[in-house]
C-alpha cells in the first residue's frame, strides 16, 4: 500500500517531475503533488510524495528530512489525515447597508 508523504519548505522553482526524481533515489514514487494557490497557480510551498511501502517511506524520512532541493531546506514527514474541521457559523460582521456612513457613526445607537 502507497504511503504519503508531507513535504514542506519547497522552493517555488520545484516542479512535479523535479520532486519525484529528488524521492526516486530513495524508492519507488507511486505520485508527486505540489499543492498550488487557486487563483495564481503558484506553489504554497509544500506538497505531497506517495511512496510505494511502508519501508521505502521510512527511508524517505530517514534520508531526505532536512536536506537541500532547490536551494531550500526541506521538511518530509509522514502525512497526516485532515482533521474535520468545526462549523464555526457564519462569517459575521458585513454591514450590508452601503453607503458613506461617516466616521463617527455606530450604527443606530442615539443614546
Amino acid at each position: 500500500m502507497a504511503v504519503k508523504l508531507f513535504v514542506g519548505g519547497l522552493s517555488w522553482d520545484t516542479t512535479e517531475d523535479s520532486l519525484r526524481s529528488f524521492f526516486g533515489g530513495v524508492g519507488s514514487v507511486t505520485s508527486a503533488t505540489i499543492i498550488t494557490d487557486k487563483f495564481s497557480g503558484k506553489s504554497r510551498g509544500f506538497g505531497f510524495v506517495e511512496m510505494s511501502t511502508d519501508d521505502e517511506a521510512r527511508k524517505a524520512i530517514a534520508e531526505l528530512n532536512g536536506k537541500q532541493l532547490d536551494g531550500r531546506t526541506i521538511v518530509v514527514n509522514e502525512a497526516k489525515p485532515l482533521a474535520p474541521r468545526e462549523n464555526r457559523g457564519g462569517g459575521g460582521g458585513f454591514d450590508r447597508r452601503g453607503g458613506d456612513r461617516g466616521r463617527n457613526d455606530r450604527g443606530g445607537r442615539t443614546w
